[in-house]
């Protein structure tokens, strides 16, 4: 057998051809794992040499091999050669090469199957940190941004039409509890992610006195996988992954609906910076946005990656199979969509202004205080439901007269009820209503200031914490 002839090639009578070489190759997308592949295949040579399964001379040449090869893929110096079919083989047909027999040592007591599921881990344990801090960051953006706006008022909206008054502070915040959940589901997934499935072997393990334990430890895995048929075939955790990154793409595109809704002339609400817009190539008063329009467009590509993998996985009969080779385009698809999408949002969040004046200017069209005043006849004994209608009669009144709620005389008011009194004019006008929610967590100025503090708080020790890591 050549050095560059795959040991597997001795059971078959022929060679695959250039056709069925890259048909079935990986290397092409899989090749941004090698640092993962080389860190496992380093504590899994430690590990040999602590059993007794290789000298520590072939263990020193080994590992500094592999460290070369690391150095030549960053400096962009290795050749990756699509014949070795993925970034395992090519690594490992590139050790033989500088090493000779200790490099044809390397994969004693292990499988290619183990090792992607290793590599795998690996990588996306690293993959969650990127995104917890981008999505702190986009968290940070809209604290600070909120932190602006405690004092305006701002319609709330139930089936995009006008519902109650809110401070645009409230507004804003609602996303940063959006993404705090979307935080706790990948910190969720990471504790799952972390177990090392390395020493599995093929599907049974091995009879060679391997010792899984070490490679774990070494590899800063909590502890290792119980079953080893399950454990190269595993993939549960990429499609949680790919969930994890389905949610933050639909609080994303969320986010770029309203935004794209309020930078309307219809709505001018808010003002996009012209850095993430674009004009018409033939309308020339256009200030397209863009960049969030790409973002709600991006969301369906996570989507489908996880429509995808879910496919993939269903039909899958114990314990490995090739299909899952196809699982890492859809997983790095997510992942690269989830961080390009977050980096960008933080960006534009930190770069818009809402037009106060503007949303001022019509705050009190729509009866944004109709529920307020049905609150103050709950306070004076009136029963809500009967509240509630009186208060819709009185809106229908309104309409037919071209007022708002707080432009009815008082005695309008007690013609719909005797419980009115003088003091209704201090539940009516979106301003009044705003700075009236007493409730914890509604959308009012006191309650807002409490939670701007809180987060800025928290996401400045997250921020610290990772500092110091």
């Amino acid at each position: 057998m050549t050095d560059k002839q795959k040991s597997w090639q001795n059971r078959l009578e022929n060679a695959p051809d250039e056709l069925s070489m890259n048909f079935v190759e990986s290397l092409s997308y899989d090749k941004r794992l090698y640092k993962y592949d080389i860190q496992g295949s380093i504590a899994h040579c430690e590990m040999l040499e602590q059993q007794g399964l290789i000298s520590s001379s072939e263990r020193e040449q080994i590992v500094k091999g592999l460290l070369e090869i690391q150095a030549e893929i960053e400096a962009g110096s290795f050749e990756f050669d699509v014949s070795q079919e993925d970034i395992h083989m090519a690594v490992e047909a590139a050790l033989i090469e500088k090493t000779g027999d200790p490099g044809r040592k390397l994969h004693t007591g292990r499988s290619r199957n183990d090792q992607i599921a290793t590599d795998m881990r690996l990588w996306m344990r690293d993959e969650i940190n990127r995104l917890l801090e981008k999505l702190c960051c986009l968290q940070m953006a809209f604290a600070e941004l909120a932190e602006k706006y405690t004092e305006d008022v701002m319609p709330s909206y139930t089936h995009l039409q006008r519902a109650q008054p809110i401070v645009i502070a409230a507004y804003l915040l609602s996303f940063v509890e959006q993404f705090e959940r979307d935080k706790g589901r990948l910190k969720d997934l990471a504790a799952r992610v972390n177990i090392s499935p390395l020493g599995s072997g093929a599907a049974a393990g091995s009879t060679l006195p391997i010792d899984r334990n070490l490679t774990a430890e070494k590899l800063g895995f909590a502890g290792i996988t119980q079953n080893s048929i399950d454990a190269v075939s595993d993939r549960d955790f990429c499609a949680e992954f790919t969930f994890a990154c389905s949610m933050i793409m639909t609080h994303l595109s969320k986010l770029a609906e309203d935004f794209i809704i309020f930078s309307s002339t219809e709505f001018s609400f808010v003002k996009i910076s012209d850095t993430y817009c674009t004009s018409s190539s033939m309308m020339p008063q256009k200030r397209n946005p863009d960049m969030l329009e790409l973002i709600r467009g991006k969301t369906g590509n996570v989507f489908g990656s996880l429509s995808a993998l879910m496919m993939m996985l269903k039909a899958q009969p114990s314990t490995y199979n090739r299909d899952l080779q196809e699982e890492k385009i859809h997983i790095f698809n997510a992942a690269d969509y989830a961080n390009n999408c977050l980096e960008m949002a933080a960006a534009i969040v930190s770069n818009t202004q809402f037009r106060t004046d503007k949303i001022a200017s019509g705050i009190d069209e729509g009866f944004l205080d109709a529920t307020s005043l049905a609150e103050y006849l709950v306070k004076k004994g009136v029963p809500f439901r009967q509240a509630h209608g009186i208060v819709g009669t009185a809106v229908a009144l309104c309409e037919k007269r071209g007022l708002k709620l707080s432009e009815l005389e008082l005695e309008d008011f007690r013609n719909l009820s005797e419980a009115v009194e003088e003091d209704v004019y201090e539940s009516l006008t979106a301003a009044n209503v705003a700075r009236a929610y007493t409730s914890p967590g509604a959308a009012g100025k006191t309650q807002s200031e409490q939670r701007i503090k809180y987060w800025k708080e928290k996401l400045n020790t997250f921020s610290s914490v990772k500092g110091e890591e």
